[in-house]
């Protein structure tokens, strides 16, 4: 899917990605840029992330170069 900036800067995310990822309107999104891509990241509350992690290693689980 493609979208495109508008003269003040303003993006539209298309409609089947906003049912698909369940946004509304006025939520907050995060911004992430690496190696020139934009990712825009939906806030979540602290407590929708409990148990995320439960039984991942923690060694070597990544390298420095994926870190941001």
């Amino acid at each position: 899917m493609q979208t495109t900036i508008s003269s003040k800067f303003q993006v539209v995310i298309p409609k089947a990605l906003r049912e698909r990822l369940d946004l509304h309107p006025r939520q907050k999104l995060t911004i992430l840029e690496k190696g020139g891509i934009l990712y825009l990241v939906p806030d979540q509350e602290v407590t929708a992330l409990r148990g995320i992690a439960r039984g991942a290693k923690v060694v070597d689980y990544r390298d420095k170069s994926d870190r941001m």
